[in-house]
């Protein structure tokens, strides 16, 4: 079989997995599957309506679900494809998991055309974060936090 079927084969059950969630009302039409030495390791779907948690996207559960089978939070090596471009919090998640090969399906601004904020996120980073109307950070007992960092990087290993 060559690669192009292949993926097409992962990324029709990612599909399946979205369409199948997104209709019992678990989330939206996204799916994510993540593949390892050609082995696929997790196909999950969003879920951020069924578990009432905003961070419950498909690639975030898919990344959850490939570390615990997998029993590493490095996913070096792991290929996801998912049905749509990951948004801003998915795709820190997969850069911070190590993964370097994404198939997606569809675009950002598809996305919001669907209703979904990905676009906007990607605008507000894009734009320097200065809208107080979206958020408002501000610092905080910067001493007393740098000592805890300090203190992890003086143990040398991360937990």
């Amino acid at each position: 079989m060559n690669e192009t079927f292949i993926g097409q084969s992962i990324m029709e059950m990612a599909v399946q997995q979205a369409r199948t969630t997104m209709h019992l009302g678990h989330g939206g039409p996204f799916g994510a599957a993540i593949v390892k030495n050609e082995k696929i390791i997790a196909v999950c779907s969003n879920s951020v309506l069924h578990d009432c948690d905003p961070t419950a996207h498909a690639e975030v559960n898919a990344i959850r679900a490939a570390g615990k089978i997998l029993e590493t939070h490095d996913l070096t090596g792991c290929v996801l494809y998912a049905t749509g471009y990951p948004c801003p919090m998915c795709l820190s998640a997969i850069i911070w998991a190590n993964i370097k090969t994404v198939y997606y399906g569809c675009e950002p601004h598809e996305a919001e055309k669907i209703g979904f904020r990905d676009d906007f996120i990607y605008r507000y980073i894009e734009h320097g974060r200065t809208d107080s109307k979206v958020l408002v950070l501000k610092p905080l007992d910067s001493n007393r936090c740098r000592d805890l960092f300090l203190e992890y990087a003086g143990n040398g290993k991360i937990y």
